[in-house]
């Protein structure tokens, strides 16, 4: 049986079905070793990369000022054209902005604002030293700060004035207190018939958590070298004694705030000096009635009296550098940082003298 089978015709060479091999073709990119989820992840990171920096571009090029297409076309770059310092060979003027609380960075972090009072300080000095430049527009928006912060900018803007700088302060939303105040270095001031300004004075407050402290059983002990080494303790309750003091100072540092406007603005009668420094706010309009401003109109106001004071009949703004982009993206970080409970509870402990407009 064996051999009939054996010599069946056609049966010679046969092979079972199932021994034949299958191909299954395969796509390009995964004959070549490369797989498609590997290709697909590395075009996406190249597109989202792509979409990041066109995106920073375009904020850049809209804040900065001066490279909007309609000022192309106009060929009119008179009004808001930053140029560098390399590319500056013309007489101008300098525009720094003061925004926020006036205040020195408590922290070393590299998202450190850019707008503190020594970068504040810093710029002045810069647009100072710059033959350039012949006059400032110090641009405000700000409720005030710490006494110290406002007297280092407005020191600095004295000193410029000594270089020959012509000042002129623009008051934004706010100008008040210690915005007030480095507005009185200005030479002229000008501000919004709106604009929120005066708050002449000074304020120090003085956290305490002992009732918090008690819930919690937490106790300090201070050791101290003096009976007022630890004056303003968030820790224990103030004597009067203490608050005495604290009152001393608090009036020694208006004293130097009403000088300040007294010797800035000369025009304003001693009448209404007195009853307008009490720490009261009001418009613009009030404060150019009554001589605490010349002037009420906005950028183009200042821009234009700046160039006026100069001797320059269309002023340009020229800037050592821009720091717009810088200033966009350091914000982000700053807004992103928060303190530990160790520097809240620091702030509170230690009381601020502030020419610092609160509400």
């Amino acid at each position: 049986m064996e051999e009939e089978q054996k010599n069946i015709p056609g049966q010679e060479t046969a092979e079972p079905a199932a021994s034949a091999p299958v191909e299954i073709p395969l796509p390009q990119e995964a004959a070549a070793g490369q797989p498609c989820a590997g290709r697909s992840g590395f075009w996406f990171f190249v597109l989202l990369a792509a979409f990041c920096v066109s995106a920073v571009c375009g904020v850049y090029l809209t804040m900065k000022p001066g490279m909007s297409c309609a000022e192309k076309t106009k060929k009119d770059k008179s009004s808001f054209a930053f140029s560098s310092k390399k590319n500056s060979n013309k007489e101008g003027i300098a525009w720094i902005k003061v925004r926020g609380v006036i205040s020195e960075e408590e922290n070393s972090s590299p998202f450190g604002r850019s707008n503190s009072a020594s970068a504040i300080a810093k710029r002045v000095r810069e647009a100072a030293k710059d033959d350039n430049v012949k006059a400032i527009v110090l641009d405000i928006n700000s409720p005030g700060g710490t006494v110290a912060s406002v007297q280092d900018i407005y020191g600095e803007l004295l000193a410029a004035k000594e270089k020959g700088k012509k000042i002129v302060a623009l008051m934004r939303d706010v100008a008040a207190s210690g915005g007030f105040y480095v507005a009185m270095a200005a030479d002229k001031i000008v501000a919004e018939p709106g604009t929120i300004t005066g708050s002449v004075g000074v304020i120090m407050q003085a956290g305490n958590v002992v009732g918090l402290f008690d819930k919690l059983g937490i106790q300090v002990t201070p050791i101290t070298s003096g009976k007022y080494k630890d004056i303003g303790s968030a820790y224990r309750p103030m004597t009067e004694a203490e608050k005495a003091l604290l009152q001393d100072m608090v009036n020694d540092t208006y004293s130097q705030f009403f000088a300040v406007v007294q010797q800035g603005r000369p025009q304003v009668s001693p009448e209404v000096l007195t009853e307008y420094t009490d720490g009261r706010v009001f418009t613009g309009q009030r404060a150019f009635n009554l001589g605490f401003i010349d002037k009420l109109g906005g950028e183009e106001t200042a821009r234009l009296l700046a160039g006026e004071l100069a001797g320059l009949k269309d002023p340009k703004i020229i800037n050592q550098k821009s720091d717009s982009l810088r200033e966009l993206i350091f914000s982000f970080g700053a807004a992103a940082e928060s303190k530990s409970l160790s520097k809240e509870l620091q702030s509170m402990s230690t009381p601020n003298v502030s020419y610092l407009w609160m509400f």
